[in-house]
């Protein structure tokens, strides 16, 4: 008898469950049960905040490849890319042109009226008008470069081969390298997934660098000390989403930072202390997996996006700007 009760028992557990699985699979789950950790990418690209800025007519480089500029003063922009730099005038005309050997990946207008170009590997210096004055050796078979910067008595070149930022001299001697791991003196290191590795010197003279594994902007002094960092991951306009953002950064002369993303096509400004201002550009504003947003910021609150998907400098300023 007791046998006979088990195997019933056995038998209607077994009924149970297939009658469960039946369910399951032909009975649908009712609409409002929700998948919390969904989310849909054109809703995340859709900005949820007012552009304070306004686009004006763009520059069309006549670069292949371009992939950075740097202002020149009085509206003028020098655009690099495979095999050439370009000077444009701010309304789009041709100052001057001339021949590179490889792919100009960054540049920076010095003081001295000089280009100070990153060829992927090592550093080359220009006049404005096209000659060249020294190149540089590499600091590694493995490097990338993606970013140059000049301040003071350095120029700083961002590694994101070797995940390291070099401080030069004026005349090419390599004086240190900042952002290196060492626990001592409390420095994480960079975390860099892909090359976009970008630097800048404020109007006071002090090196940023953006850590974009991390989500964030660094300050560092000239002995190579973490002084502070500001930025956070977040979806919201306000941080920093997606893999290795910001991917371009530069500063405005009052000290402010205008920011660029991948991922979530998008520029912002913050604070000088890191406070989110506003959006310059949304996802809108760009085609889709757009990348390479390199930036210029000029007075006036005047913005330059290098766009390489359209091929063109794209002219943002305020909304009150005439």
């Amino acid at each position: 008898m007791k046998k006979r009760s088990l195997l019933l028992f056995a038998i209607l557990l077994l009924l149970a469950g297939v009658a469960w699985i039946l369910y399951d699979l032909f009975v649908p789950a009712p609409e409002t049960v929700k998948n919390p950790y969904d989310y849909r990418m054109d809703t995340i690209r859709a900005s949820d905040s007012l552009t304070a800025y306004r686009e004006l007519t763009p520059l069309k480089p006549q670069v292949p490849g371009a992939r950075c500029i740097a202002f020149a003063g009085a509206g003028k922009v020098f655009v690099g890319g495979q095999g050439r730099v370009e000077l444009l005038s701010g309304d789009g005309r041709l100052l001057n042109r001339f021949s590179i050997a490889g792919s100009a990946s960054c540049m920076v207008h010095m003081d001295d009226g000089n280009l100070a170009i990153g060829m992927d590997d090592h550093l080359e210096i220009w006049s404005p008008g096209g000659v060249k004055i020294a190149e540089w050796p590499a600091a590694d078979s493995a490097s990338i470069l993606t970013s140059v910067a000049a301040g003071g008595d350095f120029i700083y070149v961002a590694d994101a081969g070797m995940k390291v930022v070099y401080q030069y001299d004026r005349k090419g001697t390599l004086l240190s390298k900042i952002g290196q791991k060492d626990p001592v003196r409390k420095i994480p290191g960079f975390i860099i997934p892909s090359p976009y590795f970008d630097v800048a010197v404020s109007p006071s003279g002090d090196l940023w660098v953006a850590n974009t594994g991390r989500y964030r902007l660094e300050k560092y002094g000239a002995d190579g000390a973490l002084l502070t960092a500001w930025g956070e991951p977040s979806f919201a306009v306000e941080g920093f989403a997606g893999c290795c953002n910001p991917s371009h950064f530069a500063i405005m002369p009052d000290g402010s930072f205008v920011t660029a993303e991948k991922g979530i096509e998008r520029v912002k400004i913050y604070s000088p202390s890191g406070v989110y201002q506003c959006l310059v550009a949304g996802p809108e504003s760009f085609d889709e997996g757009t990348r390479g947003l390199d930036l210029a910021a000029g007075t006036g609150g005047v913005i330059l996006v290098l766009d390489p998907e359209r091929n063109q400098v794209r002219i943002f300023v305020p909304q009150d700007k005439r």
